[in-house]
């Protein structure tokens, strides 16, 4: 397994604002700890080679955040509304159709569906058994069999999830 899928929970949305659920701003709050994500994959050298995001407000908003922080360009950042709330087999369908040579593709979007593909492809007793797998601004690392065209369950393992709320906040 050389290749890796890393899922990223969208931050924390404004609900409060008058607006249809798809077009949720971002909370200050979420853009915050989506920074945090991004400066600290940045530190890593976790620098993803496609880029895909719900067209949802909040997802494009942490997908620029985080593109930013890691030095990359808003054009990278491909839009795929399969990714808004159509559930697990859609989520498959976009990673089937991923070309070969990305072998690190991050995917930016929305509970439940982020979760439920987090379980299929690393396996149920190989996640955290906790309330929320992935809040928002989590991100989920999994290497991944080269092949994405047919991804079985379990396929995949589980190499972090990493959660902004346990990253240190930066001065800027």
């Amino acid at each position: 397994m050389s290749r890796e899928l890393w899922l990223l929970r969208h931050g924390k949305s404004d609900r409060e604002v008058a607006v249809d659920d798809f077009d949720r701003p971002l909370k200050k709050k979420g853009k915050r700890a989506t920074e945090r994500v991004g400066d600290w994959m940045k530190q890593q050298n976790l620098i993803p080679d496609l880029v895909i995001s719900s067209p949802a407000e909040r997802a494009i908003a942490t997908a620029k955040t985080v593109c930013k922080a890691l030095g990359l360009t808003g054009q990278s950042i491909q839009e795929d509304k399969r990714i808004y709330a159509q559930g697990l087999e859609r989520l498959k369908t976009v990673l089937a159709e991923c070309p070969m040579q990305p072998m690190r593709v991050l995917i930016v979007g929305h509970n439940p569906e982020l979760e439920e593909l987090l379980v299929y492809l690393a396996g149920e007793s190989n996640v955290p058994d906790v309330d929320k797998l992935l809040p928002t601004a989590a991100l989920a690392r999994l290497a991944m069999p080269d092949d994405w065209t047919s991804l079985d369950a379990g396929s995949a393992q589980l190499l972090a999830i990493i959660y902004a709320k346990s990253l240190p906040a930066e001065d800027k």
